[in-house]
């Protein structure tokens, strides 16, 4: 299941994310101790749900991660 903007944005802001810009979409960045950077934009229609492919960009691309660690981190 996909989850909602509020869901990712919920996720940057309880794990470290820093949020550098609030313009047209929320935008963060995390460093990693190996001192490469990550970064991510989260729509403000909070309430929608992120379709699914790109769901799966934002995964792979953005926060570098499994789906199964995405939700295990914001319960």
């Amino acid at each position: 299941m996909p989850p909602r903007f509020r869901d990712l944005k919920r996720y940057c802001d309880n794990n470290g994310w820093v949020m550098v810009k609030n313009t047209d979409h929320f935008y963060y960045e995390k460093v990693l101790s190996d001192g490469s950077l990550l970064r991510t934009k989260i729509s403000h229609a909070l309430q929608k749900e992120i379709p699914g492919n790109l769901w799966k960009k934002i995964l792979k691309l953005q926060l570098k991660m499994q789906e199964d660690e995405f939700w295990s981190s914001i319960k």
